[in-house]
Formats: structure tokens, C-alpha cells, sequence
């Protein structure tokens, strides 16, 4: 298990920030808790997703990969 922190997110991906990186093309599960007022609706929503690496970044010392989402459901 990896720890690490979302810098960027769309619809079909996102980038993050952790200490060490899965590989390039890497297959990867992951859950990203999303604040009610960013999904307009009354309560914060867990989303569980899976998805791959595409790529590695580094930028002012930290370590970032992309990464596409194939597939994701919404936690109850």
C-alpha cells in the first residue's frame, strides 16, 4: 500500500504526490473522499476507483505520477 495525496483530479484521472511511486503501467486501487460541496450534493461521497499509471513527474523535489481511471463506483 502506498500513502499519497491528490494534486490534481478530472473525470478520466488524476495526479499524485507520495514518497514512492508504483510503476509506469502499473494497475492501481485506490478511494478518494470527495467533499460534498465539490459534488453538489448534502453529504461527502468516498469514490473507489481502479485504474493504471501512465506517468512519473517530479517537480520542486516532489514525486508525482498520473494515472487513468478504467472503472469506479461510489462507496456506500
Amino acid at each position: 500500500m502506498i500513502e499519497a495525496a491528490t494534486r490534481d483530479i478530472s473525470s478520466n484521472g488524476l495526479l499524485f504526490v507520495a514518497a514512492r511511486l508504483p510503476r509506469i503501467g502499473s494497475s492501481i486501487e485506490f478511494t478518494m473522499d470527495m467533499p460534498s460541496e465539490v459534488m453538489g450534493l448534502d453529504h461527502d461521497v468516498s469514490i473507489h476507483c481502479k485504474g493504471r499509471v501512465v506517468r512519473h513527474q517530479q517537480l520542486h523535489h516532489e514525486l508525482m505520477a498520473a494515472a487513468v481511471i478504467d472503472e469506479y463506483f461510489l462507496k456506500a
